[in-house]
């Protein structure tokens, strides 16, 4: 793992994104002390979240007309 100061690292910022890109990490330091680091990514970070409810809740066939009377009560 490499260390770099924020001076170089704002120079030299492509370099370091093909050294990454090519599966290295970066360690960006402010005044010796780390504070960041440059990684590549190999998937997504957040896991998709699409059907996480399945079989835990359950929506009524008639979802799309619930309160149709009460919403056409309030235009007479």
């Amino acid at each position: 793992m490499k260390t770099v100061n924020v001076h170089d690292a704002k120079t030299h910022f492509s370099k370091l994104l093909e050294q990454v890109a090519g599966g290295d990490t970066v360690v960006i330091a402010k005044a010796g002390t780390p504070v960041a680091r440059l990684s590549p990514l190999d998937a997504p970070t957040a896991p998709s979240r699409t059907g996480f409810l399945v079989g835990r809740i359950v929506v009524p066939d008639d979802f799309n007309r619930m309160g149709d009377d009460e919403i056409a009560s309030s235009f007479e």
